[in-house]
């Protein structure tokens, strides 16, 4: 690729001069489909015992208590709370997902964007105008360096994931393009996250000091604390350290034109997106089955590459790790017909009739799969053998869930931790974002009655 030297300076000045009536609605609209979603799993996620442990550790160093942890009432100053959030959205593995490159949008950027939003007035205009351009820029750097940055073993929710919270918490900060271009090369020089950490409680930290990280390069920058201006392009930046892959191209063409967060989609069962084709799968087959569902002896899976890289743990141990066993997944789909966050405990992992199921499921890969796909051949004990082809699944850019199915799950998870009532309140004021006269007011909301 032909290095270029003002791809972060024009960035920056994109960032600044976006504002809410050059966005489409229907854009405008995503955006609010993408908070709702990310809310809903904020708080959801907020009882894990990965937020005890992560709040435990941390609130001994928080400075002035400005900002809230959604879903418990905890506060924090605005870059610890930032950070919860951020781990709170992804600890279930229940959020948004940019299909193109499997970043997580929402956990970095909302995450931060709330905390901040707390700690001095924001409508809802505001808020949703800079949601959308810190989607926009995490997912088109992403986009820059994706697939070889990530098959390097990058977390590239982490990584890019801080560009879009120092773009979000900048634009609030009305910061001018110098001082945004500080803010990118801050956020750079602070990208991070391995996907070795999958399946552990490190995998939800890295959208949480994303998000963390990213407000702090935009608080920086508003005191004009310096950095490189060509932080993601220059020969020992971003793009050229972290990646064999820089299409410059994908930040700038079309920039204000098409948008990222169209591509946007929201998981229907809370575990890695790839799983979730054999989950539909397996459900159908329950279905169709009854209680023949267990007389199962053998169940082959033809798939996408992806499933056995980024889920192929046989023998997982906790629930976190669950997330990542396409073989624990399709047990607990075929004799629970689960794929919620129930289906992802220590206690289902461990449970021994799922542990006897996930050892029959074999999986054969196929680059012709696409990734929203799978085939699926189930033998019964009595000679039977059924198949099923799942050629999108739900939740899929061909199968988006409706605003509907996203309330669904957003009761599925904030009821159990916050109650109905506070659960439909909360969620109905999420809806009205763009109206909101202060969108930190959503996060008093979020506490159980």
């Amino acid at each position: 690729m032909t290095q270029r030297s003002d791809v972060t300076r024009a960035l920056a000045e994109w960032i600044v001069d976006c504002d809410l009536e050059a966005i489409p609605v229907e854009v405008q609209r995503e955006g609010v489909r993408t908070f709702v979603n990310w809310l809903g799993c904020a708080v959801g996620g907020a009882r894990h015992e990965t937020v005890d442990r992560a709040l435990a550790a941390v609130t001994p160093f928080s400075g002035q208590a400005t900002s809230t942890v959604l879903g418990r009432g905890e506060r924090l100053d605005a870059l610890h709370a930032a950070l919860l959030n951020g781990i709170t959205s992804h600890v279930l593995d229940y959020d948004d997902t940019h299909l193109k490159t499997i970043i997580h949008p929402a956990g970095p950027v909302a995450s931060a964007l709330l905390a901040v939003a707390e700690t001095r007035p924001v409508s809802g205009r505001d808020f949703l105008t800079a949601l959308i351009v810190g989607v926009e820029v995490e997912c088109r750097i992403g986009n820059s360096v994706y697939p070889d940055h990530y098959d390097r073993g990058w977390h590239i929710t982490g990584t890019a994931g801080v560009f879009g919270a120092a773009a979000a918490v900048g634009r609030l900060l009305k910061l001018d393009v110098q001082q945004m271009t500080w803010a990118l090369g801050i956020a750079a020089t602070q990208s991070s996250g391995f996907r070795e950490m999958f399946g552990t409680m490190c995998k939800s930290f890295h959208p949480g000091r994303a998000a963390q990280n990213g407000a702090l390069s935009a608080y920086l920058a508003e005191a004009n604390f310096d950095s490189s201006e060509q932080a993601i392009e220059a020969p020992r930046g971003f793009a050229n350290v972290m990646s064999d892959k820089q299409d410059y191209n994908e930040i700038l063409g079309g920039l204000g034109e098409t948008w990222e967060v169209r591509l946007n989609s929201y998981k229907p069962f809370a575990c890695g997106i790839v799983i979730h084709p054999t989950i539909e799968g397996c459900i159908q087959l329950r279905d169709e089955l009854g209680e023949d569902a267990s007389k199962i002896e053998r169940l082959d899976l033809v798939a996408h590459p992806l499933v056995l890289e980024l889920t192929g743990k046989t023998e997982p141990r906790t629930g976190l790790e669950g997330k990542f066993s396409v073989f624990h997944s399709a047990a607990a789909a075929l004799l629970r017909g689960d794929g919620s966050p129930t289906a992802f405990t220590d206690e289902a992992v461990n449970d021994p009739e799922l542990v006897a199921m996930r050892r029959k499921v074999k999986v054969v890969t196929d680059k012709a799969c696409h990734e929203a796909s799978v085939s699926i051949t189930a033998t019964l004990s009595d000679g039977r053998v059924i198949e099923k082809h799942i050629e999108r699944c739900i939740g899929s850019l061909d199968k988006p869930l409706t605003n509907e199915q996203i309330d669904t799950k957003f009761r599925g998870q904030a009821a159990l931790v916050i109650g109905e009532a506070a659960c439909e309140s909360l969620m109905a004021q999420a809806w009205t974002l763009a109206d909101m006269a202060s969108v930190g007011d959503l996060a008093a909301a979020s506490l159980p009655r």
